[in-house]
């Protein structure tokens, strides 16, 4: 009798600095590695780089062995931001817009999050390569609340037989996932997935998402080409508030 076939596990890496924890990792642990900005830098084996519209040539990869690598930016993620609701209601920072892309389009059993839990207490390196800009935390719209984005997040992702996992081990996170142990993922089997699934789901007020998502449609905060910055006259924040609160009360423990 065939075994069952493997679970598709993705590294999604972003660049703070506890990244550098999965440089001995090996990468038949996983079925892909997405790198996030300048998180490529990491380690030389990831399969994609999903990188922000603005973010400047000379820090992309220069090697041509690298560049065979498949890199993404913004005409590729925003059709797949677009498919969960839009930028106003997902989440306008790269952790976000690059797990949906990778949902999307790669469609993973278990996606685990490295480097993207969205504190920036060390002044002195708030990223793997140095001081950098904390874009989660800017002055934006789509950024009031972290967590109710991260718990978005992890119900659309569960909507599409997706687990999400966080494997730091730093004390805080932003993002509202399960943490996880690289050993505890590596022994994920498909029937294990789906129990832990099953347990978050448990927990999710279902009746709370499903009007956090009809609020979201109602409201009607949607642009095409992603360029949200350009409609703010028309965006209220108060009801995107109201929003946040709902998928904030639709998980359970937050």
């Amino acid at each position: 009798m065939p075994s069952a076939p493997s679970p598709r596990i993705i590294l999604l890496l972003g660049s703070a600095p506890d990244v550098v924890r999965c440089e001995a990792w090996p990468k038949a642990a996983f079925s892909r590695i997405v790198a996030i900005n300048n998180a490529w830098r990491v380690r030389p084996d990831w399969d994609f780089l999903v990188h922000a519209g603005d973010f400047p040539a000379d820090r992309l990869p220069a090697d041509a062995r690298l560049r065979q690598a498949q890199i993404f930016s913004a005409s590729h993620y925003v059709p797949a931001q677009n498919a969960f609701g839009g930028f106003v209601y997902a989440g306008a920072t790269m952790a976000l817009t690059a797990a949906y892309w990778t949902i999307h389009s790669q469609r993973p059993d278990v996606l685990a999050f490295l480097g993207c839990d969205m504190i920036y207490d060390r002044p002195d390196k708030t990223h793997f390569y140095g001081v950098g800009r904390p874009d989660p935390l800017r002055d934006d719209v789509t950024l009031r609340n972290l967590e109710a984005k991260s718990n978005r997040l992890l119900v659309q992702a569960l909507k599409r037989d997706c687990l999400c996992v966080n494997l730091s081990d730093l004390p805080r996170s932003r993002l509202t996932f399960p943490r996880l142990s690289f050993d505890g993922l590596t022994g994920l089997t498909p029937e294990r997935i789906a129990a832990m699934r099953s347990e978050i789901l448990a927990g999710i007020r279902l009746d709370q998402a499903e009007k956090a998502e009809k609020a979201e449609q109602e409201l009607g905060y949607f642009y095409e080409d992603g360029m949200y910055w350009n409609h703010l006259d028309e965006i209220d924040e108060r009801p995107l508030a109201d929003i946040d609160r709902m998928w904030i009360s639709a998980v359970e423990g937050n």
